[in-house]
């Protein structure tokens, strides 16, 4: 989580939400990514499909069994779709999203029994940091 943290604090410093996200495989990080909406213009540039793609692209399974990711803020129920769809093992996220989250704090896209795959699910990690980067970047906003 302090990687996903670290990518998290490049986000802000690039103007964007900070979320970072972090996939693992078998202890050895597969991929890292930050969100992007803003540099590309792009809805669907969330920090988790960013990190999801990127992993895709060198992993030698079609499917992210047995990998974990973690991320700084609940995915959304896009990225929540792409978790399922990934075949991703565990998700554990630092801090929920009561707004639009996708993993049980809105929604529970990756534990819904009619999809054919479920996570596992984890909140709390490094939950007071990650909040904190948030709020410190939706302050300066408002400003």
């Amino acid at each position: 989580m302090k990687l996903a943290l670290e990518e998290a604090r490049l986000a802000g410093q690039e103007n964007e939400v900070p979320v970072g996200a972090v996939l693992v495989y078998q202890d050895r990080v597969l991929a890292q990514n930050h969100n992007r909406m803003v540099q590309q213009k792009s809805q669907i540039a969330h920090a988790e499909l960013l990190t999801l793609q990127a992993a895709l692209s060198i992993h030698t399974e079609k499917w992210l069994l047995d990998t974990t990711l973690y991320v700084t803020l609940e995915p959304c129920v896009m990225c929540g779709g792409a978790l399922v769809l990934s075949r991703v093992k565990r998700v554990v996220i630092a801090t929920p999203d009561l707004k639009a989250g996708g993993c049980g704090s809105v929604i529970d896209v990756v534990r819904s029994s009619e999809l054919n795959h479920r996570l596992e699910v984890k909140f709390g990690l490094l939950q007071e940091e990650s909040s904190a980067l948030l709020k410190n970047f939706f302050q300066k906003l408002r400003r």
